[in-house]
């Protein structure tokens, strides 16, 4: 089923439920179509890496180490910053070190704490595989305007800092 007949069906619906609950707070169907529209961003950079035999946790954490100017992060941080878990960072970290993209080792300042950095392959790879991504997420992005897409970010933000309030009042995520 494609994405538009999805957000029809959500529109139908919630059309449905408003008629039996007219206090349904106006919001739910964006909520449902931000995750809808995120599956379908997630099923796109899969089938993107799918051809570099790499997965979404492995991507964002060789990103994540191509970004930081020497390269390295220690797997905490990368957790942090990516939104994975601890418990699947080894697993991560040695699929990456056996590809020679990532090597793992203890840190120079304290041998204790372990420190992940992108090796020159590591480099070379993320250059070539990047720009390849990059006609299939304008397109996504066709259409709209840079006011546009300021507005998106705008809102996208303003959201997640709603999120985040809700989260420091309950305490815990929702």
């Amino acid at each position: 089923m494609s994405l538009l007949d999805q957000i029809k069906m959500l529109d139908d619906g919630v059309a449905g439920v408003r008629k039996l609950i007219p206090e349904l707070p106006a919001g739910v169907e964006m909520c449902r179509m931000l995750v809808l529209i995120s599956e379908s961003l997630q099923a796109e950079l899969e089938h993107k890496l799918r051809p570099h035999k790499l997965n979404d946790s492995e991507f964002r954490t060789l990103i994540t180490l191509f970004s930081r100017p020497d390269g390295t992060s220690t797997p905490g941080e990368v957790c942090l910053f990516t939104s994975l878990g601890v418990t699947n960072m080894t697993r991560i970290a040695d699929a990456l070190v056996k590809r020679g993209l990532i090597t793992r080792g203890p840190s120079a300042e304290d041998r204790r704490r372990v420190v992940m950095q992108i090796t020159p392959a590591g480099r070379r790879f993320v250059r070539k595989m990047l720009p390849a991504m990059f006609p299939r997420l304008k397109h996504v992005f066709a259409g709209f305007t840079n006011t546009d897409r300021s507005h998106l970010n705008r809102l996208l933000r303003k959201l997640a800092y709603n999120l985040n309030q809700l989260e420091h009042a309950a305490g815990d995520p929702p």
